[in-house]
């Protein structure tokens, strides 16, 4: 059984009962304080696709107002950013339309169905673009969750989340693994207690137990945390932006062990991009510090969150379907199967949008009285001609973005092999392979009863994020193999990571089929494509993001490209983009509709006026107090 197309309906298992909204999630909503426009304005200074402080509408499961005139919205993508704009729109009684490539929503996010493969009446085997995961740094997308009904869940969608309590950095050659553990710290400083000294000595802990790093590269390391922990923000976009994570943590006068743990790991296997090149202030300030080092102090967190979380069931079952219907319920509309081919400009307005049938069919132009693009940067600036790039400048210079492939295979097994209650971060693996085993999570599921022939009781879900590296088996590059030769090849690179010291925790025999999205295609051949690519983040890239807001009066951008708190393509970055370019709109349309609130990451109150010192320093010239070099 290998990849293909999706389109096999489900049938068997009993589908999620009808969404009903709960008294709960009504109280939960109604509890959000607005924010009155003129407080907004003198908030963001008038400026267009400013932040605003304010809150979203509630209650969120109230039937949608009629529209006003003028009040059409055209929303061009129907991924996580599309859905979020869509959403807050409804709520504030906008007649929304969501056009959609793909015959389902939800973009990379969403499930699909492996064709075939579905017997006894139960569902097919679920597959996806890759697994999903939650951090509990993320807020924004959070509050849209619990905005989302679902039976039997006082906090909608969002009760659906489940959390994972260690991850593995799993070693080759008998190496020894390393355990992480992800539950919050049992004994939290007082506020208040947390100095430089407190933090490098936790840094210096962690690193002298799980790794086998000289003393002094872990010294140097926990000083370059304290570095950029301390950097105000004008000195992490002045100076850090255009430093490489690897430059800035010098890994090339380290270690291999140094290179791999501190460099390659927490670049190319978390988020695609090399740290080589990966930006220092977005590294250092999302993965070293909300991710890691806040999240297991349990700062800045959503709620009482986990550090990592993922879904109790195949995300289109938990959390996209469920949307979808809570959005129909407030009037929204869905164009499924249709590609956008240009937004039209002229007069210093958008005047409409040319799109098509997928397959290329059935061309018309579609008008609304404002539009929002809400597709990935790669597809999004296809469809900006000239005169609209000659509009707003910002635009053009979203050709400097770039995107890498970050796709997943998803290996489907007889017997339950959880490896870890986490993820796993195979971290000699030429391909820098991550995974979950994702039934253990199921717990709304039994995996052989509701989907497959009754034959598959777990699902490992695997992502390949480096394309580029010759594998172990074929020595060639990911890009240059078939799919069945990649498949082999990760099977191979996992068993390397997974099956040493004297263990055996991933069979041949155990492995049935296996899936991979079919938005890769042409592997093998001469120029393989991959629909569906992820952002990386290059040093330089936060000058080219674009503001949610645009030059544009009618025209607005959500997405992971769009320049946000969270600077780093996830969803939290999808749907955060999603509310300012929301917040953009009511204010072009003169709106006195409360604002979408948008949270951004936490800034821990024992930092700042450290920070302010350095802001002292950066203006002098002089380098961080901490930075010796």
């Amino acid at each position: 059984m290998g990849g293909g197309p999706t389109g096999v309906p489900a049938s068997g298992a009993p589908p999620y009962p009808p969404l009903l909204m709960t008294t709960e999630h009504a109280q939960q909503s109604q509890e959000h304080i607005g924010q009155t426009r003129r407080r907004f304005l003198a908030a963001a200074g008038g400026a267009v696709g400013a932040t605003a402080a304010a809150v979203s509408l509630g209650p969120a499961g109230s039937a949608a107002a009629a529209p006003a005139a003028g009040r059409r919205v055209a929303v061009l993508g129907g991924g996580v950013s599309g859905l979020s704009a869509a959403h807050e729109l409804a709520e504030r009684g906008y007649a929304v339309t969501v056009y959609e490539y793909y015959d389902r929503l939800g973009g990379k996010a969403r499930s699909m169905d492996v064709p075939g493969t579905g017997s006894g009446g139960r569902r097919p085997l679920p597959g996806e673009h890759g697994f999903r995961f939650f951090p509990g740094f993320y807020r924004n997308l959070p509050d849209t969750m619990r905005r989302i009904p679902f039976p039997g869940n006082a906090g909608g969608v969002h009760d659906n989340l489940r959390g994972g309590t260690e991850a593995l950095f799993a070693r080759n050659s008998g190496r020894p693994d390393l355990h992480f553990p992800l539950r919050r710290a049992t004994t939290l400083p007082a506020p208040g207690d947390i100095t430089p000294s407190w933090l490098r000595d936790q840094i210096l802990s962690v690193l002298d137990l799980g790794t086998r790093l000289p003393a002094h590269e872990a010294a140097y390391f926990a000083d370059r945390l304290l570095v950029h922990l301390t950097s105000c923000d004008a000195r992490r976009e002045d100076q850090w932006e255009k430093v490489s994570w690897w430059d800035f943590i010098r890994a090339g006068e380290m270690s291999t062990e140094y290179q791999t743990l501190l460099g390659i790991g927490q670049t190319r296997n978390l988020v695609a991009t090399r740290a080589e090149i990966a930006s220092t202030r977005t590294v250092g300030r999302v993965i070293i510090e909300a991710l890691l080092l806040w999240g297991l102090l349990g700062r800045g967190m959503d709620g009482d969150a986990d550090v990592d979380r993922v879904l109790n069931a195949p995300t289109s079952e938990a959390w996209i379907d469920p949307w979808e219907t809570h959005l129909r319920s407030l009037g929204v509309e869905f164009v499924l199967g249709t590609q956008v081919r240009e937004v039209l400009y002229a007069q210093g307005r958008v005047t409409g949008v040319r799109v098509s049938d997928r397959d290329g069919g059935r061309e018309r132009t579609v008008t609304a009285d404002h539009y929002l693009s809400a597709m990935p940067v790669e597809h999004a600036r296809a469809t900006w001609g000239a005169a609209l790039r000659a509009a707003d400048r910002q635009l053009g210079r979203c050709d400097a973005l770039r995107t890498d492939w970050m796709t997943g295979v998803m290996f489907y097994l007889r017997t339950p092999t959880p490896v870890v209650h986490g993820h796993i971060n195979c971290l000699d693996s030429p391909w820098s392979v991550t995974g979950i085993g994702q039934a253990q999570f199921w717990d709304v599921r039994d995996f052989s009863r509701d989907y497959g022939d009754g034959e598959a009781r777990d699902c490992l879900s695997v992502i390949v994020s480096e394309w580029d590296k010759p594998g172990i088996l074929y020595g060639r590059t990911a890009r240059e193999c078939t799919k069945d030769e990649i498949v082999a090849e990760l099977w191979a690179q996992l068993k390397d990571g997974l099956n040493d010291s004297g263990k055996t925790t991933l069979r041949d025999e155990d492995r049935i089929g296996w899936f991979m999205d079919p938005a890769v295609t042409g592997l093998g051949g001469p120029d393989p494509q991959n629909r569906e690519q992820l952002l990386i983040h290059p040093t330089g890239t936060l000058y080219n993001r674009p503001t949610a807001g645009t030059a544009v009066p009618n025209f607005f951008l959500a997405g992971d490209y769009v320049r946000t708190d969270v600077d780093l393509a996830t969803m939290e970055g999808a749907n955060e983009s999603a509310r300012r370019a929301v917040n953009a709109l009511l204010e072009a349309d003169d709106s006195d509709t409360e604002r979408c609130r948008v949270r951004e990451l936490y800034r821990p109150p024992e930092m700042e006026p450290l920070k302010r010192v350095d802001e002292l320093r950066h203006k002098l010239g002089l380098p961080n107090t901490f930075d010796l070099g």
